[in-house]
């Protein structure tokens, strides 16, 4: 397998590409640096600052963040699918932190350059767990992720970044986890509990979510509005709460539940 081309958007093809592992082994000598390359620093810093100034100047009343996504584990499902991924972790969950390290290394590089750009926030995207809550056990993330995700987020951190961090799934047991690495806030979708998250963070971090898209899919305007107040009573007394449908408005749900939840937002978003 070659090198990945680059993309427009600077990241690299290793979701769009064929990527086949006879087994275990070789995803457990992948390395993700060597198969996908970094592309020119000198030239990467300008790229993303380019894109950022475009961005921002078509939207100039909002705050257009910079991000990575595929970051450690999103990296790993992308380039190994799901069933070899989870074979190489669980035939050795230690000897696959040098397959992690390669992925971090690629990260790293692009984090470097965005952390010399412009941006004042940084969107950090690991789908690093799911709808049940932790893929791995929990030591696990805590030995091999949490400290590379502090590693990543203090090269944005010391350049005055804010970073928020976003995964799909349930990652409530790991808040703590998150925050102590160095998060400034969370977006996630309804599984993560905004309860907790108000309760332990509501005043210290920014929290971006939880609105449930199943709900403007297929319920009636006194479901959807029920499902609106709800994050709107806990995130009202946060001063850094922003509604957002956390698992996205997808093509399927009614437009007539997409202008009624714009609606709502505009009139249950005062303070």
């Amino acid at each position: 397998m070659g090198h990945a081309e680059w993309l427009e958007d600077g990241s690299d093809r290793s979701d769009r590409i064929s990527c086949p592992f006879a087994d275990t082994s070789e995803v457990l000598a992948f390395d993700a640096v060597a198969e996908y390359g970094l592309p020119p620093f000198d030239e990467l810093v300008p790229f993303y600052e380019r894109l950022w100034q475009d961005a921002q100047r078509t939207h100039d009343d909002l705050v257009l963040p910079g991000g990575y996504y595929k970051t450690l584990i999103s990296g790993c499902i992308a380039a190994f699918g799901w069933e070899m991924f989870l074979a190489a972790v669980g035939e050795d969950p230690e000897g696959f932190d040098r397959v992690l390290e390669g992925f971090f290394q690629l990260s790293l590089h692009h984090f470097r350059a965005w952390a010399q750009t412009s941006i004042e926030v940084f969107i950090c995207h690991d789908d690093m767990v799911w709808t049940q809550g932790a893929i791995f056990h929990p030591e696990w993330y805590r030995r091999h992720v949490f400290p590379r995700y502090e590693q990543l987020w203090d090269v944005l951190k010391s350049a005055g970044k804010r970073v928020l961090f976003c995964s799909d799934g349930d990652f409530t047991e790991f808040l703590a986890d998150l925050a102590a690495a160095g998060a400034d806030g969370f977006i996630f979708e309804p599984l993560t509990s905004l309860e907790e998250v108000v309760a332990r963070y509501g005043q210290t971090h920014v929290i971006i979510g939880n609105i449930d898209c199943r709900i403007l899919m297929t319920g009636d305007r006194e479901q959807i509005r029920a499902e609106v107040e709800r994050c709107a009573r806990l995130g009202r007394n946060c001063p850094g709460y922003f509604f957002a449908v956390g698992n996205h408005i997808p093509h399927n749900v009614p437009l007539d539940a997409v202008l009624y939840y714009f609606e709502l937002i505009r009139e249950l978003g005062q303070r």
